[in-house]
């Protein structure tokens, strides 16, 4: 069995799938705050439903592995992430190498006027099941597409209220 995260499963991880989703908020807030609530992993539990997040290897920063765990009911979706980039206070790049959730995402941070920010959260999973996955991708988006956007507009109310980060 191959460890995730080792370097040759995690350049197969990094390529791009299939299963694309994408979501944008507007923070009320300056991207230095935004930007170091985005990196704030464990925090994410506030802001994601059913998560629990933590940092299992590094400090959160580059080259980091980070632990996020779904629980609904009896089903637990594991997803585990390698922090591949930090460029502070703009973007935050990650692979995801676990079983189950593989590929590469991004969170980009962009600075507007009057203070604003605008997050991007985007996402290139690599669809489990063959061409059953790939049929079944434009069944599910809808789905993972709504759960991003709902997440990132509670990170932001989060933000604003000042109990992010």
């Amino acid at each position: 069995m191959s460890d995730p995260g080792a370097p040759d499963d995690l350049r197969e991880a990094a390529q791009p799938g299939a299963g694309e989703v994408t979501a944008t908020v507007i923070v009320n807030a300056p991207a230095e705050k935004v930007f170091a609530a985005l990196l704030a992993w464990e925090r994410q539990s506030d802001w994601i439903p059913f998560t629990t997040v933590r940092v299992v290897e590094g400090d959160g920063g580059e080259g980091s592995l980070v632990e996020s765990v779904t629980t609904l009911g009896p089903a637990v979706l594991r997803d585990k992430m390698r922090v591949v980039r930090v460029d502070a206070p703009y973007e935050i790049g990650v692979v995801h190498c676990g079983t189950l959730l593989r590929g590469p995402g991004v969170l980009r941070c962009t600075q507007l006027e009057s203070g604003r920010s605008q997050v991007v959260w985007h996402e290139w999973f690599h669809l489990p099941g063959g061409a059953a996955g790939r049929v079944a991708w434009p069944v599910l988006w809808p789905g993972s597409k709504l759960s991003l956007t709902q997440a990132l507009r509670r990170f932001a109310r989060q933000v604003e209220q000042g109990r992010l980060p």
